[in-house]
């Protein structure tokens, strides 16, 4: 039976460590913190020695594992041995070395097989091995719509409180990046003076206030502020960050702009399709500001337009990304500036 980390967590404070564990995922953060969980419980146990192999390839010596299981402790009979296998693939040599281990594990030995990918095709007899006489530990990517459940449980772990709009604001921040999000709020915790987090209060905390992000530049752009708009876009050009970078979250934007307009346009519940689109009660005014500068089929041009911008980012098209970049976001904030487009 596959478990997930969190399951891990609650297996590791109510039973004794087993003799087989194997961690792996396209998470890494949820693979770290799985491992460092069952790292911590070992040292409880009085686990004091702990051995590394990095299966780095074919030219691995996988001889010296059974050797490694064979031989006693240096300083104690309770060892830690951990293989990494990047791939989370053995081979059949190291396939077979695992086996032998989960058929007669030495006495005080854990072993910890880390993987950094998974899917079906891992599965095998060493794998089933392992579930035997101990624990299979699969951390998955957490999906966009898991995505809150995880930022609010990771807040109040850390003794945080947040009402839904900061937590939307962090998520939207974060971009999926589990990473990203972990060390946010970490600073969080440093930074928060234990009061109710609001979604001013998280972006004000969040976003270093030296740095003009992306997020802020759209909400510019949305608020009709086209000399804001023009300053953090040179900010961002000196930062040295990259148009495309940019770019996936002005389109964005844009495709919910252009939604609600065209819900606005044939007289549909905008409150429904601000609900639908995710946009939270503190960011509807932007909005609501933009569609009134702009009909439906005027943000239709601008994500033709974005994407103009997209192909010149790419080398697919002539011209300066950047100052193309920059007329359609003033073009977002002030009608007049419409016709600087192309």
């Amino acid at each position: 039976m596959e478990l997930t980390p969190e399951r891990l967590a609650a297996q590791l404070a109510t039973e004794p460590l087993r003799p087989a564990y194997l961690i792996a995922g396209p998470e890494p953060l949820c693979v770290l913190e799985a491992a460092d969980a069952l790292r911590a419980r070992a040292r409880e146990q009085g686990v004091t020695e702990r051995e590394i192999f990095d299966v780095d390839g074919r030219g691995f010596d996988w001889d010296a594992v059974p050797a490694s299981f064979r031989s006693m402790g240096l300083f104690s009979t309770q060892r830690l041995i951990e293989l990494r296998l990047p791939t989370a693939k053995p081979g059949k040599e190291g396939a077979d070395v695992i086996i032998d281990f989960c058929a007669d594990p030495p006495p005080g030995t854990t072993l910890l097989v880390l993987g950094g990918e998974w899917s079906k095709a891992h599965h095998g007899k060493w794998t089933d091995a392992i579930a035997r006489t101990g624990h299979v530990v699969i951390a998955y990517p957490v999906k966009p719509h898991e995505l809150t459940g995880w930022v609010e449980r990771r807040l109040r772990s850390k003794g945080l409180r947040a009402d839904r709009e900061a937590v939307q604001c962090l998520v939207q921040r974060v971009e999926g990046n589990l990473l990203a999000a972990a060390q946010e709020i970490d600073k969080l915790a440093l930074l928060g003076d234990g009061r109710m987090l609001d979604a001013e209060t998280m972006e004000s905390l969040v976003a270093d206030a030296a740095r003009f992000d992306v997020f802020r530049l759209v909400d510019a752009a949305l608020n009709g502020q086209p000399a804001q708009v023009s300053r953090m876009v040179a900010g961002l050009r000196a930062e040295g960050d990259a148009v495309l970078a940019l770019l996936g979250m002005v389109v964005m934007e844009l495709q919910r702009a252009s939604a609600l307009a065209r819900v606005h346009a044939r007289g549909g519940n905008l409150a429904s399709e601000f609900k639908a689109q995710r946009i939270w009660d503190s960011k509807q005014a932007l909005y609501r500001r933009a569609l009134q500068r702009h009909a439906a089929p005027r943000w239709e041009a601008f994500l033709v337009e974005a994407g103009r911008v997209d192909r010149i980012a790419k080398g697919r098209a002539p011209g300066d990304a950047w100052q193309v970049l920059e007329r359609l976001l003033l073009a977002v904030a002030e009608t007049r500036a419409v016709r600087l487009l192309a």
